[in-house]
């Protein structure tokens, strides 16, 4: 027969192995937590101002070519994206008119280059007759005058040949500066006419003379200062970073989109092969502060307890609290200046 005390004792063991059971279900060791972690390491930290901005041509980098004679387009040698070199012929004009003027402003010389001669020598004779009183002074005088206007022509003929080649020299247009066709305003047999205006033939673009345009707001352009380094990314280009420096703080405010923006010229360092183009869009850091190779983490390592900064170190599979003292705090990353060493593992999201 099956008594009260045996009873009890069957009930005492099958609730201990059933708290057995739950206590081994549900304890997790430390290998099962999933910590987000990351090693210690040197970097340089920085505060700094974020804007957006566009690549600009400096002032002179962008440069429109045209022609200050009139006719038509006989050749075109270059196309947008060439790259060239000061002194590179871009275009030709039909020069066929002013050739025949350059050759009539050559006779015009050469008649009164003989004109001239035999004025000096009607000039001498008379001087040598005058001599011998078989002249009178007027008569003198009057070779005088002709061989002084026979130079005087002599030189307005030479000034005028002199024109006719410089007008002659207009129908080939070369480049003023090296760099890039930026575009191509006209085309082999078009006729352009020089009386108006100067038609442009192409734009060319200096790639080395460029800067960067940032667009500050108005509640950061105090922290702003020439000399201040700054990095740069481009949306065609978002994993090359451009290094440069604060030149310029432009004293008149921008208004876009009823927000007050004050630009900041940023001069370039380095182009990294030419890469950058105008109006490109730029995401901007212009940094007040740097430390450079300090020991840092993320901000998202950090806690707060009381006025102490607390992070967690992972030890033999452990989450190990340490104390720590912050330097200067970055947007992603602080500078840890005691408290943890290089190659330490910290973990990022203990709670």
């Amino acid at each position: 027969m099956f008594n009260k005390n045996n009873l009890i004792r069957t009930t005492l063991i099958i609730c201990g192995a059933m708290t057995l059971t739950f206590i081994s279900c549900t304890d997790k060791t430390p290998e099962d937590v999933k910590w987000e972690t990351q090693t210690v390491s040197r970097r340089d930290i920085g505060t700094s101002v974020m804007a957006k901005g566009i690549i600009k041509p400096k002032v002179g980098a962008e440069v429109r070519i045209g022609s200050r004679a009139s006719g038509t387009v006989t050749n075109l040698y270059v196309n947008v994206g060439d790259y060239v070199t000061k002194g590179t012929l871009l275009a030709e004009l039909d020069d066929a008119e002013l050739k025949a003027q350059c050759e009539k402003s050559k006779a015009n010389l050469y008649n009164a280059e003989v004109t001239l001669k035999y004025a000096e020598i009607e000039l001498q004779r008379m001087k040598n007759l005058k001599l011998k009183e078989f002249i009178s002074q007027q008569v003198l005088d009057d070779a005088q005058k002709a061989s002084e206007l026979a130079n005087a022509r002599v030189l307005q003929e030479k000034a005028n040949l002199d024109f006719t080649n410089i007008q002659l020299g207009y129908t080939r247009i070369y480049a003023s500066l090296s760099g890039v066709i930026g575009s191509v305003s006209t085309q082999k047999g078009e006729t352009v006419s020089a009386i108006i205006s100067t038609p442009t033939f192409v734009t060319i673009i200096d790639l080395d003379r460029l800067e960067v345009w940032a667009y500050v707001d108005e509640t950061d352009i105090g922290r702003i200062e020439e000399g201040q380094p700054a990095k740069f990314t481009v949306d065609t280009y978002p994993e090359t970073e451009f290094n440069g420096i604060v030149r310029t703080i432009y004293p008149q405010a921008e208004i876009l989109n009823n927000v007050v923006n004050y630009i900041v010229i940023i001069e370039i360092d380095q182009h990294k092969g030419n890469i950058l183009r105008p109006e490109m869009t730029a995401s901007i850091n212009i940094y007040m502060q740097t430390h450079g190779n300090v020991l840092s983490i993320p901000n998202k390592a950090l806690k707060r307890d009381g006025n102490k900064n607390i992070i967690y170190i992972l030890e033999h599979n452990q989450a190990v609290e340490r104390e720590v003292i912050v330097g200067l705090r970055g947007k992603y990353q602080s500078e840890i200046i005691n408290g943890i060493k290089e190659n330490e593992v910290v973990i990022i999201n203990k709670k």
